[in-house]
């Protein structure tokens, strides 16, 4: 069995970290499968999936790894042809990736101990995202 389900997101941009855990799992819960997996897909091409201890230390090291990596003032080919100065947004939301996978089982993620499921909105301005959730098992 698949069920295709939603979690609507309403985000800051700017390297903002969401923890979805929770609506994570509560569709799981409300599913009617009770071992699996569940697959998160975030459509947009400026922001990405992952899983991360959700700690403000972290959270912080996580943003900081970012600029070092994928600085934002530095030229982007995708700002000149566009002007919209998200090029480093695009970059770094190919590079999380767009999709996690998550087992679960007796309707629990299977998750470690500090590890939560986060969005990351990598865009220069707020943005409405929608997460889809596939949940398949039995």
């Amino acid at each position: 069995m698949i069920v295709t389900k939603r979690i609507s997101l309403e985000t800051k941009g700017e390297c903002e970290i969401i923890d979805i855990t929770p609506q994570v799992e509560q569709q799981v819960a409300g599913s009617d499968i009770n071992s699996g997996i569940i697959t998160l897909f975030v459509a947009g091409s400026t922001a990405g999936i992952s899983t991360i201890e959700f700690e403000s230390g972290l959270l912080s090291d996580f943003q900081s790894m970012w600029e070092r990596n994928v600085p934002q003032n530095i030229p982007y080919d995708h700002n000149r042809r566009w002007g919209d100065g998200n090029g480093h947004s695009h970059v770094r939301a190919s590079l999380l990736g767009a999709s996690l996978v998550v087992p679960f089982h007796d309707k629990g993620l299977t998750l470690g101990t500090w590890q939560q499921i986060v969005v990351v909105d990598f865009d220069n301005r707020p943005r409405s995202r929608q997460i889809i959730l596939q949940i398949m098992g039995e």
